[in-house]
């Protein structure tokens, strides 16, 4: 029996290990599937007791909802971020938009002790400097254009993922409640760990797509609104980049607008200067403040710098998705070891 039951437990993990990388080309379409599932399944379950238990038709409701409110708008602005992306590569290239122009201005603005400094610190003085920034402002674009390049090429592939993912997200919300059951009773652990791991996975999802991610889309739209309102190039593309970086603690959206500030200032743009700065500070700086305790509270909080790293590490490991793998493996991580913790302290 012993010998049955060893070989069953080889054969369950093997097929599991096997039916997981079956998954691996398409884990963003189920990752994003059980995301939206998890995010919308109040709105579900509110529509299911709207149509008095038709869970069928509040399933494609919900599903529907989600297209609308989600899928439409981001494949809205990534369009037009391809297309403002593209242009602008294609103006920096034509030498349209020259950077070393921008870059001789702001070398002109600068005091002479920088140049000195900067030759003291062995860079080579701001005429060195200015060729790196170039090279590198030359070879970001490039690296953009190229994966504009590989997402068209790949659109038949993207379409599929979206298919997928609908018609996994469809199946989430009509058997969700079953299949939630099916998987508390199939973990091997006991029910109060179950469930607090499968709360703190709810929990954390939502708090870090329905918190996080609309605080820094508020960020990004006001930032990209100031650029587009200052006269900045590209304010999409910036208002985009500002979004992703509002993900992380601590440093968010300021690395692109106080740059912006800075270079504004430098090169005697005095108002505008002026502007960016009380917008950064005044406006986007806060919202994190403002919103964030309503949309993400404090129970599902994680320390900022647990936020920062494992967000970082999970953009860097799993792309774009990162930023909610990540924050949720920490999660995962954090309470496994506190109810390791507790269980211990109990047992003296």
């Amino acid at each position: 029996m012993s010998i049955q039951r060893t070989s069953f437990y080889v054969l369950l993990v093997l097929v599991t290990l096997a039916f997981l990388w079956l998954l691996v080309p398409y884990y963003t379409a189920v990752l994003w599937a059980v995301i939206l599932a998890i995010v919308f399944f109040p709105v579900h379950k509110r529509l299911e007791r709207l149509l008095r238990g038709r869970s069928t038709i509040s399933a494609l409701l919900t599903v529907l909802l989600c297209i609308c409110l989600v899928i439409l708008p981001a494949l809205a602005i990534l369009g037009s971020l391809v297309q403002e992306g593209t242009s602008l590569y294609q103006r920096i290239e034509s030498r349209e938009i020259d950077l070393n122009v921008y870059l001789l201005r702001l070398q002109d603005a600068l005091p002479t002790f920088l140049d000195s400094w900067l030759t003291s610190l062995k860079l080579g003085g701001f005429a060195d400097l200015r060729e790196k920034i170039s090279a590198g402002a030359m070879e970001a674009g490039q690296t953009i254009a190229g994966s504009v390049l590989s997402f068209g090429q790949n659109t038949l592939e993207f379409f599929i993922s979206l298919g997928l993912m609908l018609y996994l997200l469809f199946f989430l919300f009509r058997d969700g409640a079953s299949l939630g059951l099916t998987l508390r009773q199939s973990i091997p652990l006991s029910d109060d760990y179950t469930r607090q791991f499968l709360d703190k996975f709810a929990a954390v999802v939502r708090a870090t797509v329905r918190g996080n991610v609309i605080i820094a889309v508020v960020q990004g739209f006001i930032g990209g609104v100031a650029f587009w309102t200052l006269g900045i190039e590209a304010p999409l593309l910036w208002g985009v980049i500002m979004t992703f970086l509002s993900l992380l603690p601590a440093v968010g959206a300021a690395l692109v607008w106080v740059p912006a500030a800075i270079w504004l200032l430098l090169i005697g743009a005095w108002l505008k200067g002026v502007i960016m700065v009380a917008v950064g500070v005044l406006v986007i700086g806060l919202i994190d403040n403002l919103l964030r305790p309503p949309l993400v509270g404090q129970g599902t909080r994680l320390p900022d710098y647990v936020v920062l790293i494992s967000t970082v590490g999970g953009i860097s490991l799993f792309g774009i998705s990162g930023f909610v793998i990540g924050p949720l493996i920490a999660a995962l991580f954090i309470s496994a070891w506190s109810l390791f913790t507790h269980e211990h302290q109990q047992g003296r």
